[in-house]
């Protein structure tokens, strides 16, 4: 493991990755820093690099290690790793972590409650709050998109409000359908696909947000902020007929 200062270090993972950690906790400063970093690293690739991919406070980074290994130096005492590692390390010590990369807003609409979100009176009851108080909070927030993991396109998200953060349900459901809203403690996500879950689930949305056939396949990206939009069970219907 290479150290930097106190919470940046760069360690490997396999023989073909490593892993760039750049902080600790779940912080949006942090997290602008490993967006950025992963920016710099996609817009100028060393040989062999394959991809970057962020998470709440880390950067993995894939690589072909024979193509490292014959491309960049071709001195046969270095390791991939140590070769990758020591360009990423030259690469921290000039990053300033101001770098500005573009930001996205995504707007979600959601169908809140009724058959899209059983479990939305259960979250009010939980808190005291009425529905439409709910509602209100949980569309009131903009939420960042840290990372895009557990299912193709499942989106991890911070920033809601902590008024609402609700434990998950004791029993999971065996099958969440896709577009669903939930809640999670002080996290609240969208299902891309139908899978097993445990999420207090509060509405839908009908966006399809994982696209197998595009490039790349995830509608959202590590970086984006999220906007939900309470909308009308005939809006939900309409932005399906709109798609077909």
């Amino acid at each position: 493991m290479t150290q930097y200062n106190n919470s940046e270090f760069i360690r490997p993972l396999g023989d073909s990755a490593l892993v760039v950690h750049l902080g600790d906790g779940i912080n949006p400063t942090i997290h602008e820093k490993v967006k950025n970093l992963s920016y710099l690293i996609e817009k100028e690739p060393f040989p062999g690099f394959i991809e970057s991919v962020p998470s709440y406070n880390n950067l993995t980074i894939y690589y072909n290690p024979v193509t490292v290994y014959f491309s960049i130096v071709g001195k046969k005492e270095k390791s991939p790793y140590k070769i990758v590692s020591a360009l990423i390390g030259d690469l921290l010590r000039q990053f300033s972590g101001d770098e500005q990369t573009e930001e996205r807003l995504v707007k979600i609409p959601v169908v809140y409650g009724g058959e899209f979100g059983p479990d939305l009176e259960y979250v009010a009851n939980y808190h005291r709050l009425s529905v439409d108080e709910v509602i209100e909070i949980h569309s009131s927030n903009d939420c960042l998109v840290y990372m895009i993991g557990f299912a193709p396109g499942f989106p991890f998200l911070g920033g809601m409000n902590e008024r609402i953060a609700t434990p998950r349900k004791e029993s999971p459901r065996l099958a969440i359908a896709p577009g669903s809203v939930g809640i999670a403690g002080k996290q609240t996500g969208i299902y891309p696909l139908e899978t097993p879950g445990g999420w207090q689930i509060i509405g839908r949305t009908p966006l399809d947000l994982f696209l197998p056939n595009e490039t790349p396949p995830s509608f959202l990206q590590s970086g984006d902020i999220i906007r939900f939009v309470p909308i009308s069970h005939q809006e939900f219907a309409a932005y399906k007929e709109e798609k077909q």
